[in-house]
This record gives C-alpha cells, structure tokens and sequence, in this order.
C-alpha cells in the first residue's frame, strides 16, 4: 500500500489540502490500488486560512521520507502565518530528503514556493500563483526555477500549480505516479469526475 505525507502548515488553503485527502481516500475505497495518507504539521493544532482546526494525525517529529511514498503540500495565506510554517527548516530538509529518494513532491499554488526554497527546484520547470502582480512567480523563478506559465507543470517527481483550481488535477497526478492511470480512471469514475486530467510528464 502506498502512503502519502501531507504537511499541513499554519494558514493552508483548505481546498487544496483537502483534495488530496478526498482522492486518496477514494482510491482506498474503490480504486485498484489503496493509499494511506497521513496529515502532520509543526503543531499539535493546526488552523487554516478559514480559521477550520485540524489535529495532525501524525507529529512532526514521526515524519520521515523513509516511511513514506510522497509528500504532498498546500498552499496557504501568508496573513495567516503560512511561510512562517512552509518555511521552517525542518521542512524543507524533508522535502529534500523525498527529493533524495526520487520520491514524488506534489504542490498545490504557493505551496510551490517551499519545495523551490528548499533547492530541489533549481533548473526544473515549476509553476505557481500568477496574482496580483506575479510576485510569487517571481520569487519562483528567484529561486532557480524555471518558470512556466501552464495551469500544471510535472518535472520528474516534482509537481506544482499554480492555484486552488488546480488541486483535483495536482493530486490525481500524484495518484497517478503513485498507483498508475487505470486505477485513476477507476477512481474518476466512481467519483463521477468529468474532464478533470492527470497529465503524465
């Protein structure tokens, strides 16, 4: 059975953090291929952008990329004190322990911006939110990445998006990856999802 790490830091977008949760329990319940996901975070309490509460299921300090198949990470509302928790150190050292492993990384929006500060975007192509201005993709690209301006970008392991509309498609693409394309049209279809794609890259 495959296992999902999902971080969920301080100010997340709660779309985007819950479909991950949603497909992933889909797959167990009538896909091909069961996956277990687990939430964890740098608190024992965890509020989001909306101010919903959640308790991780599994404490920081039990997170390890030994002990899992892929991380997955939403974006969030920095007002909200989502980089004070994206970008802690402990994080982006986790991230890069998956990046180590070839293991997939699956971003939704700014989440984009921790796995690309972490440096396991440097000279890979990555996308994120392009408003108001485009300051994120800014900050993107100032951290080595190349920039490209496509609602999903899939770079080896590495998949980012660039906004809440997109978290459907970023983590049936992590389904993907993690269990193949028919168990994703199996789950699809007992979902009812129409024209919702998983690109391969």
């Amino acid at each position: 059975m495959q296992k999902v790490l999902l971080f969920l830091p301080k100010g997340y977008e709660e779309l985007e953090a819950t479909a991950f949760i949603d497909i992933m329990g889909w797959s167990r319940a009538h896909g091909t291929a069961p996956v277990t996901l687990h939430t964890t975070g740098l608190h024992d309490e965890v509020s989001s952008a909306w101010g919903s509460r959640v308790i991780p299921s599994l404490p920081f300090s039990k997170a390890d990329a030994d002990s899992y198949d892929a991380f997955a990470i939403p974006g969030g509302f920095e007002a909200a004190g989502y980089y004070e928790d994206a970008f802690d150190e402990r994080v982006l050292e986790l991230i890069r322990q998956f990046n180590e492993q070839r293991k997939p990384v699956a971003s939704v929006c700014v989440g984009a911006l921790p796995v690309a500060r972490a440096g396991v975007l440097k000279n890979r192509q990555a996308t994120t939110y392009a408003l108001p201005r485009g300051e994120r993709r800014k900050q993107l690209a100032d951290y080595g990445a190349i920039v490209i301006d496509q609602p999903l970008v899939r770079d080896q392991n590495i998949i980012t998006s660039e906004g809440p509309a997109t978290a459907l498609d970023v983590a049936f693409s992590l389904l993907e990856l993690l269990t193949g394309k028919d168990n994703v049209r199996r789950v699809k279809e007992y979902m009812r999802i129409v024209g919702c794609s998983a690109p391969s890259g």
